[in-house]
This record gives C-alpha cells, structure tokens and sequence, in this order.
C-alpha cells in the first residue's frame, strides 16, 4: 500500500551506506563462508577455462582449442570465425603464442591477444544442399559459364557449329593454359 513519509525510516543516504557495508562484509556470492588455502595460477585457469569464456592468451593452456583470435591486443577477434572453425594453442605462452590456424599455417600471435575457449557453431554451414540456383545466386556467387558455350570473342574455345570440343588445350578465358 501506501507509504506516508513519517513510515519510511530509511533514506537513500542509508540505503546507500548499508548496501556497500554489505557488500564489504559479505563479499560476492561466489565467496565460500569457510577458510580455505590461496587460489594459484591454474586454479584461477580451470574456473576460467570454460567454453565460450574470452581471455587472454597467457591464461590458456596449451592443446587448448580456440576461436575469435586477436592479432593485436584490443583490436578486436580477426581469426578462426568461420562456422565449425578453431585454431589450437601450440606453445607455453611468453611474451608470444604460438597458434595452428584453420588453414594449417602457425602464426606467432602476442600473448596479450584475446581468444574465446572452444569451437564456433554449425559446423556443417558448408555441406548444406542449396535447392535452386537462386540460393547461390543470395549468397554471392555468379553461374559458371563453359568455355565451349561462349562466343569465339568471349573465350578462346567458343564458337564452331552445334556442339564442338573446343579444337585446342584447355585454357583460361586470356588464353593461359590451365592444365
């Protein structure tokens, strides 16, 4: 119901002071109410460790796999974010990590960078069946046209009456062979 001010003991000067000598007193919520022994290194690691958590390099064990990888501290995550992508931590961290990329190639990336644990979703993005032509045409890519089926002024092995096979080896549209 309603509150007259006369009821209301509390002001927010008081409701501010006793919520920080709360939150002083109590600690947060994850603080246990028993004593135990000081956290090292890589116990603060495990509880970090978790799939989809963003960290630092330097705080990742290796073997660890990753994705969402900075090249530059702050910059932002500029590899391994493609659907079902990870790279995998090769070396201890230093002052630079060590890291196998997708593509295979290991890069040497500073240990400051940011990486998220695990692997990105939707792994099977690039075995999906498209239906029509349309739906290539949605995701960018133009039809591809045979040489045979060109003009002789499109493409080297064009033109001829009805079906013909070309009459040379095969080669790009500029003339470079291709085999």
């Amino acid at each position: 119901g309603f509150l007259r001010p006369a009821q209301n003991a509390h002001t927010y000067q008081d409701l501010v002071h006793t919520a920080n000598k709360g939150r002083v007193e109590g600690g947060s919520q994850l603080a246990a109410s028993w004593p135990r022994p000081p956290a090292y290194r890589y116990d603060i690691l495990d509880l970090n460790s978790q799939i989809g958590n963003c960290i630092p390099l330097a705080d990742i064990r290796i073997g660890t796999w990753v994705h969402d990888i900075e090249c530059n501290p702050g910059q932002g995550a500029k590899l391994a974010r493609a659907a079902g992508t990870f790279a995998k931590i090769m070396k201890e961290p230093a002052p630079q990590c060590l890291e196998r990329l997708p593509s295979g190639v290991e890069k040497l990336i500073d240990s400051r960078c940011r990486a998220t644990i695990g692997i990105v979703s939707n792994p099977n993005h690039g075995a999906r069946k498209l239906r029509k032509a349309g739906q290539s045409r949605w995701l960018g890519r133009r039809p591809i046209v045979r040489g045979v089926a060109m003009n002789p002024v499109d493409h080297p092995h064009g033109g001829g009456e009805g079906r013909t096979k070309g009459g040379r080896p095969s080669v790009s549209p500029w003339g470079k062979p291709t085999k």
